[in-house]
């Protein structure tokens, strides 16, 4: 069965294949669309497919399918075109699956290749159901617990080929700038305030970070919360990650001062620098206007929802 060694990636590789699929192409193939030879391969390890059935969910170009097997089981599949821009952040999550500690709750990568001109990953696949982040739903502490787990498990990462939070962060200044260099931008002396005195160094740290958490990403089996798809994981300081999910968390109807006394239970969180934390609350919402504003049709009002919950704690950080 073909399985192939991890080819490293650049931080700037992926910050291009990011802003390409957050761009225009967001093409989701069909089991049915895989190379007859991608197929075989997969049911050499996993056994017969009677059935596939396409994720509805998501933005990530690519494959992604529950294989229903001929011995009742199931297994997740994803995939993409080795030559596609979105195969860097396959290729990202595919050093992810093979890193990341087994406390970790998370799909545990059972098989992989890099060969036959397609990146190809299966998956435990996780029969959960989707979590609930709005005020008053259990799952908001038990999602919250995860987020303090993922921290004391994932640091330090011990590894030196983990790439930069720095990295990700490039295609958020970069929106970012493209905004405030126009100079039309609405409310724009809040992100110069809240940029001000912001420093990228800050970001820096021995975490491994996932980066992406969202109720997308998270699926809940009884009272134990998964996180899925890793595809911009990165090293960086541990606050990072609660700051980046927090705006989901305003998005579902919190308030951003609720949301502040929600993260205070996180020891990444009480360790935050506040400049820093406010200047990456400003560019998370930019690149999230930039892309309601120019980003496909069918997701921009998405974008203008993430980017209207960034802002209000923005204007609370800053009030």
């Amino acid at each position: 069965m073909p399985s192939c060694g991890f080819r490293p990636v650049s931080a700037a590789s992926v910050t291009r294949a990011a802003s390409t699929i957050r761009g225009t192409d967001v093409t989701r193939f069909q089991w049915e669309d895989l190379p007859q030879a991608v197929r075989d391969a997969v049911q050499d390890h996993a056994g017969p497919v009677v059935k596939a059935e396409t994720a509805t969910a998501g933005l990530m170009p690519g494959v992604a399918a529950r294989l229903h097997l001929g011995d009742g089981g199931s297994v997740f599949l994803k995939a993409c075109p080795a030559d596609h821009p979105a195969a860097k952040l396959y290729e990202r999550e595919l050093w992810a699956g093979r890193v990341l500690p087994a406390a970790v709750p998370t799909p545990r990568l059972r098989w992989s290749s890099t060969e036959l001109g397609w990146i190809a990953m299966l998956h435990t696949f996780i029969d959960g159901r989707a979590v609930d982040l709005s005020p008053g739903s259990p799952d908001v502490s038990a999602v919250l617990g995860l987020v303090a787990e993922l921290g004391s498990y994932l640091t330090p990462y011990p590894g030196d080929d983990a790439p930069p939070v720095s990295g990700n962060v490039s295609a958020l200044l970069a929106k970012g700038r493209h905004l405030l260099d126009r100079g039309t931008l609405a409310e724009q002396a809040l992100y110069v305030a809240a940029l001000d005195k912001w420093d990228v160094a800050e970001l820096e740290g021995a975490t491994l970070l996932h980066y992406d958490l969202h109720a997308g990403n998270l699926k809940a089996v009884g009272d134990q919360v998964f996180v899925l798809d890793w595809g911009f994981a990165c090293q960086g300081a541990g606050w990072v990650e609660p700051v980046m999910f927090a705006p989901r968390l305003i998005e579902a109807g919190h308030t951003p001062e609720r949301v502040e006394e929600l993260l205070m239970d996180l020891p990444a969180w009480r360790s935050a620098p506040g400049d820093g934390v406010t200047g990456l609350v400003a560019l998370w919402t930019l690149f999230r206007l930039y892309k309601a504003m120019h980003g496909p049709e069918e997701v921009r009002d998405f974008r203008g929802r993430a980017a209207a919950a960034g802002k209000a704690w923005l204007r609370y950080r800053l009030a």
